[in-house]
């Protein structure tokens, strides 16, 4: 995941005589005044939660005591049980797979055939390594917290959590032989509504195709990144998907000009809170979601292969080349 501060793509509107410029979220967006500045509590409660688990994770692993050798010795066996599974079973210095999947990994059989849906929901929650939870984290930090600074804890939460969740759905559907771990769907939700918050609250932006430029091409480097063999991109794509659908519903805002009926002159014109296009982006964007969640949750559960459905889509998570194999 990338970490860019993704919050400079472009400025909002502004009127009065504020002579600095507004970055890409702006505190004088509302006519009347400033909108509320939240104090970020939950992404860094999320940050640690993820610590915790991949600790706990690492204590119930084990490495000196399971470890069978056949793939060499514990890395850094001076943190005792906390020790790293060798390297050519595990890269990204973390436990082993039977671990993670012990744990709440993601895993088709489990979750279909051994009534184990809660693995959608804990899955997102586990990291196969340091590598790996250090590079969802700093990206949720960048990403997460400005954006709960701007829309509040609810909001951005919701979002988070959905999005994981949807990302969970479109893997087992299409990632039948593998386990797979991590908040990177939930991290790409959060990007993708990001994408749509722009989208639907478009005319209060200036500078948006800089704006809409940095932040589509950020979006298409992550995704492209997915490609790569043992990266679940279909988490990443099922968790945007939701993310950029909660955006046009949960991050509208309203059109420029608006003012509150408390801080409207007697004699002031009336002007719509939101634009008409705003509503009928919210209005597809919840028949999509529901729809989309209907769909997928009845085809993991009836045992369907995502695949079968659709021949190319495995090119999605995993392109094949003389320096790699795929195996989904």
């Amino acid at each position: 995941m990338a970490n860019e501060d993704l919050e400079r793509g472009g400025g909002m509107k502004n009127r009065g005589n504020n002579s600095q410029p507004p970055g890409y979220y702006s505190s004088t967006y509302y006519a009347e005044a400033s909108e509320t500045h939240w104090t970020s509590w939950l992404i860094p409660m999320f940050v640690v939660a993820n610590i915790a688990v991949f600790l706990v994770v690492m204590y119930v692993n084990d490495c000196p005591k399971k470890n069978t050798g056949i793939e060499g010795a514990c890395v850094a066996k001076f943190l005792g049980r906390f020790s790293f599974q060798p390297l050519r079973e595990n890269p990204l210095f973390g436990p082993s797979s039977s671990t993670l999947e012990k744990l709440g990994a993601l895993e088709w059989n489990e979750v279909v055939h051994g009534d184990q849906g809660w693995r959608l929901v804990t899955c997102i929650w586990l990291h196969a390594g340091v590598i790996h939870l250090l590079a969802n984290m700093l990206s949720l930090v960048f990403i997460g917290i400005r954006l709960e600074q701007q829309f509040g804890f609810v909001r951005i939460g919701i979002i988070y959590l959905v999005s994981g969740f949807g990302g969970s759905i479109l893997s087992s559907l299409f990632i039948q032989h593998n386990i797979s771990v991590g908040a990177s769907g939930a991290l790409f939700g959060l990007l993708g509504a990001m994408l749509s918050e722009l989208i639907t609250n478009w005319s209060i932006y200036t500078n948006k195709a800089a704006a809409l430029f940095t932040l589509v091409v950020i979006i298409a480097i992550n995704l492209a990144v997915g490609i790569l063999p043992h990266v679940d991109n279909f988490a990443h794509i099922g968790g945007f998907l939701a993310g950029f659908l909660l955006g046009f519903i949960l991050l509208l805002r309203p059109q420029f000009g608006w003012v509150k009926r408390q801080h409207r002159p007697a004699d002031a014109l009336v002007k719509s809170k939101h634009k008409v296009y705003q509503y009928v982006f919210w209005l597809v964007a919840i028949a999509l979601l529901i729809v989309g969640f209907a769909v997928g949750l009845v085809m993991l559960f009836r045992g369907e292969n995502g695949n079968d459905h659709c021949s190319w889509c495995h090119y999605l998570s995993c392109v094949p080349t003389s320096k790699w194999k795929c195996d989904n």
